[in-house]
């Protein structure tokens, strides 16, 4: 067989193109070759329950909500250094891939005073500038970590980004940084894909016979004659690839019906609300894999919910209605065990794409998950006492063996209430700025830089 590229392998009619993992049969060169690295980022939004998140804060106090920030103690006093990984009950459903998965404790983000402690969270998260450094905009808010990366890991793909949501609400009670974690700028918001069907046409669609052929159907017309010319462990690899396009396709169509059969009945909440969570999760994150194993793009956003809007979910599996996780966030009192279920269902979410991401070979017989870095985290540390300290990260692949897995890197050992001088937000934990881990990670995909944004140093223990 001439050797060729994945992405002309299948050319079907229309222009129609559907790129293919990689595949030792369509060129032994590509064997030692290193493979791609990859960035993608989880983002959660209103941080999470500490009790049951953290190593050592489970006798710690339950908050009660304040407008204000404010930090909750570490019951535990974990020294600083890197310690076992402990799986607290949130932590749970990373056991299949605890050794790929690594806990970052102790970073802490700035907070610029003047605005809504929600409107900076996932807006300013991959920023990470420091205050009023950014003159333009009340928020400390500039481009966004995954377009830095982008321009370099993403120079020879199709797209240097893609940015997918999982909020398909409309009632936009809050503006656009409430909503958005990639920026291409100050106020330069990059639009993330929430439509399922809409995802998938701009990564895989034609528009000359969408309307008429399913899109798999019509690449598997073209291919098939070519499949034989593969060998076994290809073939079943290809076989593998198709099926799991066909399961998004079955989940797209299947979303699209219950929304539309819930349109047609009177709800309090919108269809939307009463979406199976997961199922909708899952769908937009099996497109972000997707995109990542061809080739189509090598750095990638996922926001799974908006910042401070109320309008509900339905979280499937835990409860028989729609509910606000943001309304529960500020009673945690009452709604502590239902606020821990919802981020331990999160976290199962997280757990499904990494293990589906190591399930992927590359040619040197690695994974796609250890190509890649991929980071869970939420630009708060509690949602009641809305600190900008103590976040919740992690660490998830190794980014081509240069970050360290299986392991409890603690960052900071104390903590405390939070002090004010002079108005002015002053950091209890004296923990290393957010902007630490966004360096060490450039640093560990190949992008030569001094610092990035208002980083002190680089995270060393994270650095193989």
């Amino acid at each position: 067989m001439t050797h060729t590229s994945r992405r002309a392998f299948l050319r079907g009619l229309g222009g129609a193109a559907l790129s293919l993992p990689w595949l030792e049969s369509l060129g032994l060169a590509a064997a030692n070759k290193a493979p791609a690295k990859r960035a993608a980022f989880f983002y959660v939004p209103i941080g999470v329950v500490r009790r049951g998140f953290f190593p050592g804060e489970a006798n710690g106090p339950i908050p009660k909500f304040t407008s204000n920030r404010q930090a909750l103690g570490n019951g535990a006093r974990i020294p600083v250094g890197v310690h076992p990984l402990k799986l607290t009950p949130t932590l749970q459903p990373l056991a299949k891939v605890k050794d790929k998965v690594t806990l970052v404790t102790g970073l802490d983000r700035t907070f610029q005073p003047g605005t809504d402690v929600h409107a900076q969270c996932a807006s300013c998260f991959l920023t990470s500038a420091g205050s009023f450094t950014v003159k333009q905009s009340p928020y400390p808010q500039a481009r966004t970590l995954d377009h830095i990366l982008g321009e370099q890991l993403g120079a020879n793909t199709p797209f240097r980004t893609l940015e997918f949501s999982s909020n398909s609400h409309k009632d936009n009670k809050e503006s656009i940084h409430f909503d958005n974690v990639s920026w291409y700028g100050t106020g330069h918001v990059a639009p993330s894909m929430r439509d399922p069907r809409k995802a998938y046409r701009r990564l895989f669609g034609t528009h000359e016979l969408q309307a008429y052929r399913n899109i798999t159907d019509l690449v598997l017309e073209d291919a098939r004659s070519l499949k034989r010319q593969l060998g076994h462990a290809d073939q079943q690899k290809f076989t593998e690839y198709f099926d799991s396009i066909r399961s998004i396709e079955k989940q797209v169509d299947r979303l699209e019906q219950m929304k539309s059969e819930l349109n047609k009945v009177k709800l309090a909440e919108p269809a939307e609300a009463h979406l199976p969570r997961g199922e909708y999760i899952r769908v937009m994150g099996d497109l972000m894999v997707v995109a990542l194993q061809t080739g189509l793009t090598n750095v990638a956003t996922f926001m799974i919910g908006p910042e401070r809007w109320d309008t509900p979910y339905l979280y499937e599996s835990l409860f028989d209605k729609p509910r606000s996780h943001h309304g529960m966030s500020h009673n945690q009192g009452k709604f502590i065990n239902d606020l821990e279920k919802v981020d331990q269902f999160h976290m199962a979410q997280f757990a499904y794409l990494v293990e589906k991401m190591d399930r992927i070979g590359e040619a040197n017989g690695t994974s796609l998950l250890d190509n890649t870095i991929f980071t869970y985290g939420s630009g708060l540390g509690d949602g009641a006492t809305h600190q900008y300290s103590a976040l919740p990260i992690i660490v998830a692949g190794s980014g081509g063996g240069k970050v360290l897995n299986g392991k409890h890197v603690n960052l900071s050992a104390t903590s405390g209430p939070t002090p004010k001088e002079k108005g002015k937000y002053v950091n209890p934990n004296q923990g290393l700025p957010l902007a630490n881990l966004w360096f060490t990670q450039m640093q560990a995909l190949g992008l030569k830089a001094d610092r990035y944004a208002d980083s002190t140093g680089l995270v060393k223990q994270l650095l193989v």
